[in-house]
């Protein structure tokens, strides 16, 4: 019980830096704005992080994690490299989509990590990158991708949905699920797959 109400202070202290750190930046935040947000005193934050650094940190990596997890998981699975590919794009743009505002502020504060959590952080990134590229190589080698450079492609299909973050609107015309499925159509119409309609009702 204990562990649970800690891990619960801890998601609270993050859920509201990640607002306040979104609407002002790091730099216009302090754990003193943060304290008051949540009605605690400063040294009540200081009993989870140690910094404010740490917790900018704290709020950019799991994204990173979850987002490689969405795309090796799907590479691991059965099936064709297409219904991977799709699987694994639809994942990876739910972690996008769902935690927004994590992902906003990692890219606009990347300059604010440590140097330690900077390249704990792009090493996650460029195991991201070789999975997928592992799973376009996979794909050409089957017949089933046309891609001349798998490592270019691999990095434009995470720029895509990375970037989706910009103009998602929470509530707007589409959901999260359709955005996701209207992303892995365009995947693998980016790796020569025409048949991108039959993949999604496949897997």
């Amino acid at each position: 019980m204990r562990e649970e109400i800690s891990a619960y202070k801890r998601e609270r202290i993050l859920e509201e830096a990640v607002k306040l750190f979104y609407e002002r930046g790091f730099s216009g935040t302090t754990l003193d704005d943060i304290a008051g947000k949540l009605g605690v005193t400063k040294p009540f934050i200081y009993t989870h992080f140690r910094s404010k650094v740490e917790l900018l940190e704290a709020i950019c990596r799991p994204t990173i994690e979850m987002s490689l997890e969405a795309i090796a998981s799907a590479a691991q699975r059965p099936g064709t490299a297409a219904e991977r590919l799709f699987n694994g794009v639809v994942d990876f743009s739910k972690v996008v989509l769902q935690r927004q505002g994590n992902i906003a502020v990692y890219f606009r504060e990347e300059k604010n990590l440590s140097e330690a959590g900077l390249a704990d952080i792009n090493a996650l990134r460029k195991r991201f990158d070789r999975v997928l590229s592992e799973l376009l190589k996979q794909g050409a080698e089957a017949g089933e991708f046309a891609v001349e450079d798998v490592r270019i492609t691999a990095l434009g299909i995470g720029g895509i949905v990375s970037w989706a973050y910009t103009w998602y609107q929470p509530g707007g015309r589409l959901t999260i699920e359709e955005v996701g499925t209207k992303l892995a159509h365009i995947a693998l119409q980016m790796v020569g797959v025409q048949s991108a309609e039959r993949v999604s009702t496949s897997t």
